[in-house]
Formats: structure tokens, C-alpha cells, sequence
């Protein structure tokens, strides 16, 4: 298929036809948000499936039902997919959401409302990587020929929902004052019993240590990789074809060190850092 086949161009962004549409875009426009409601906002490819795993079980105290019994994409559906209309009727209060959305492309609703909303961040060259191999497995995505090629596009947002630094300096410069969390991969990655405490108290659920470990326990990659409700081995090879990579490949930080050659880290450090020149945020990890 050809690129114009396969993306449709809204507001300036790529998103895949196979997931998104007119009416599904309509729907997330006009869409009501509760003051209940809980939102993961994050750039493709940076910790989504996992924080779809983690709600739900922060939100319910750590039952395990809906993470064994509901396929991702329908527990914590995405804002702006085709999807949502058809389970939304299903979601019971507190809602869990997740969306790729930029900020500025945010539904009315939800500025009105007192929603809270969880910014996911993750290494930019982590997100590169993850997201080649995603698109060489996901059959209703532009295979990139070479990493080369398909960093340029990344860099020139020329991919779906468009630039990282756009997504990431709109979502770090909200006026949503305590309603915004803001967490990185890495710190997940790194100590997830931590990170599951801060979104504990984010969201005024007052968890026990034993519930905070248990979740941990059922949210760590590897059981993960082994939950067919979480890991897209229900989706058919004519969408994501595993044969290529898996959905769930390695779920570590730092893996670009294994795939950047020095000439395109210094092109990839570059350009990033021209683009987050004059922020007031500054990027948690070193770009070196």
C-alpha cells in the first residue's frame, strides 16, 4: 500500500487509517470527560501498553480481572481510535483512557473537566527504536528501509503524531496545574514499586505496600510478554506480523546503544537539542 493508502492527515499529523477515521476523530472532538476520569497521555511508543496494564489495577486496588479478562485496547481504550465508541458504554467509573493526543489537539471536555491526565516520557532515542521495529511488524505501517531512513522521518515528524519535541514541549507546558503527573519510562523501568506509589498518591488512591508489590508483580515485562490479554497475540499476523519482531520485544531503557552508530547519534543529538533550545523543561536524560 501506498503511504497515502495507509495515513490520513489530521491537523497537520500522520495517523494510521487502520485504527482511525473521520468519525472516530469526530467522536474524540465531541467526546465528555468526568471529573473522574484518568487520562495517559504519551508519544507512541513510550510506555503506552504498560501504563494500560497499570491503571487499571491502581484505579480497582489491584484486582486482576481486567487485565485477564479484557484485551488492552478495550480496558483502557484510546481517546481519538475507532475503538472507543464501541466500548465506551462499557467503562465503568473511574475511567481509564489513554491517548497519543498532542496537547493542544485535546477535546474541549476535558479543559472543562477535572480530569487528571499522566504524562508518560521516554528516552527519544529509545523511541526511535522501538517505534522502527514496530513499524516493521505492524503490516498497516510504511516498513522503513533502513534506520538512517527512517530517522529523518522521525526527526522531521513525518511519522505518526508527528515530531517528539512538539508532543513532548506541549504536554510539559500545560496550565493544568495538579491534574498533570509527569513520569519517564526510565523511572518505571527502573524501580517500578516507586513509580506505582507515586501514581498511587497522583491519584488519591492511598494503596498498601502489599497491593503496590502485587501490582508491580503482574505488571513487570515478563509476565507481560505472557499475558495474551496484554502482549497483541490476539491481533492476526495481517496486522502486526510477530514473525518480523515481536510486540513486546525487550521492555529495557537504553536499547539505542545497541543500534545508533556515532554519526547518527550526533545527528539525532543535534537536531533535538536545537528543537528543545529556549524550553524552560529540560530533557531528564543526557543526550550524549
Amino acid at each position: 500500500m501506498s503511504c497515502e493508502e495507509m495515513y490520513m492527515l489530521y491537523h497537520g499529523i500522520m495517523l494510521p487509517k487502520e485504527s482511525h477515521c473521520g468519525e472516530s476523530l469526530k467522536f474524540a472532538e465531541e467526546f465528555t470527560f468526568k471529573d473522574d476520569d484518568v487520562a495517559v497521555a504519551v508519544y507512541p511508543k513510550s510506555g503506552t501498553i504498560w501504563m494500560q496494564e497499570i491503571l487499571p489495577l491502581v484505579l480497582n486496588g489491584g484486582d486482576l480481572t481486567p487485565i485477564q479478562t479484557i484485551p488492552n485496547w478495550d480496558r483502557v481504550p484510546w481517546l481519538e481510535e475507532k475503538r472507543l465508541a464501541l466500548v465506551v458504554d462499557k467503562l465503568k467509573s473511574p475511567r481509564g483512557l489513554v491517548t497519543h493526543f498532542p496537547y493542544h489537539l485535546m477535546p474541549p471536555s476535558f479543559h472543562a473537566s477535572k480530569a487528571k491526565v499522566i504524562y508518560v516520557m521516554r528516552n527519544p532515542k529509545d523511541v526511535l527504536v522501538s517505534s522502527y521495529h514496530f513499524h516493521k511488524m505492524a503490516e498497516f505501517l510504511e516498513t522503513p528501509a533502513t534506520l538512517d531512513e527512517f530517522m529523518e522521518k522521525f526527526l522531521e515528524g513525518k511519522v505518526m503524531f508527528g515530531k517528539w519535541t512538539d508532543h513532548v514541549k506541549g504536554w510539559t507546558s500545560t496550565d493544568l496545574g495538579d491534574r498533570i503527573m509527569h513520569i519517564t519510562y526510565e523511572e518505571m523501568v527502573q524501580d517500578l514499586p516507586a513509580a506505582l506509589r507515586r501514581i498511587s498518591d497522583f491519584l488519591g488512591r492511598n494503596l498498601s505496600e502489599a497491593t503496590i508489590q502485587k501490582i508491580a508483580e503482574h505488571c513487570s515485562f515478563k509476565t507481560m510478554k505472557t499475558n495474551n490479554m496484554s502482549n497483541f497475540s490476539l491481533v492476526p499476523k495481517m496486522y502486526m506480523n510477530s514473525d518480523m519482531s515481536p510486540f513486546l520485544r525487550k521492555g529495557i531503557a537504553g536499547d539505542w546503544k545497541n543500534h545508533f552508530s556515532p554519526e547518527q547519534l550526533a545527528r539525532f543529538t543535534s537536531v533535538i537539542r536545537k528543537e528543545m533550545e529556549g524550553e524552560i523543561f529540560s530533557l531528564p536524560w543526557s543526550m550524549d
